[in-house]
């Protein structure tokens, strides 16, 4: 089975790019930023009826 261009080559360009870090993540996850989200729109409104009703 022939191959296009021999193994020996296999990676080189990848090696030779240069490393630069990855940038931070402007965003949360959306599994993160849903819960977060929810905890606000929900649970904080209900707490506070809750207490008022004390």
């Amino acid at each position: 089975m022939p191959s296009h261009g021999s193994l020996t080559k296999a990676g080189k360009v990848r090696n030779q790019t240069p490393k630069i870090e990855p940038k931070g993540r402007k965003n949360k996850p959306p599994k993160v930023r849903n819960r977060i989200e929810y905890f606000v729109r929900v649970v904080k409104p209900t707490l506070k009826v809750a207490q008022t009703r004390r």
